[in-house]
């Protein structure tokens, strides 16, 4: 199976308030906080992943100055463990390094074990515990990523 990433457009964010429905029906954003990220561009990056032209994921970046969050990250039941996670995160990443930042916070779900083994698996370190932090009662973990200073050509 292969996807492709692409970066969200104006038509694809009632898909993406769908999706948000479905994988996070007790803390999904409403659909105008999409449109809202949606129109800062200087701040955010949105990507979409899709399978055979149908959406299957999503994820966002929101980055001032140094410091970088990843916004969400979404990716259909169905469509995990294929990558897509890891490839969204990864082009983030980039983006983030790209607009200067040099460290990349974000929030996950202490009861979302496959989540956490991506973030860890990036060198995200759980750096606080932010007790009832979703609307279901469930502590959210703050991570944290240094990311490195990109090396320069050699002479």
């Amino acid at each position: 199976m292969s996807f492709t990433l692409r970066d969200l457009a104006y038509e694809d964010i009632g898909t993406v308030g769908e999706l948000e429905q479905e994988l996070f029906p007790t803390d999904a954003w409403p659909l105008e906080m999409f449109y809202t990220e949606f129109f800062q561009p200087d701040t955010r990056r949105y990507l979409l992943a899709e399978v055979d032209h149908r959406v299957v994921g999503y994820a966002g970046v929101m980055v001032l100055g140094a410091t970088a969050d990843i916004q969400t990250i979404g990716v259909l039941p169905s469509f995990e463990g294929r990558g897509i996670g890891r490839a969204m995160l990864t082009e983030l990443l980039h983006e983030a390094r790209a607009r200067g930042a040099d460290n990349v916070m974000l929030e996950v779900r202490a009861d979302n074990p496959r989540a956490q083994q991506l973030y860890t698996r990036f060198g995200f370190e759980q750096i606080h515990t932010r007790r009832r932090y979703y609307r279901d009662g469930v502590d959210a973990w703050v991570m944290r990523l240094l990311l490195p200073a990109e090396e320069g050509p050699r002479a």
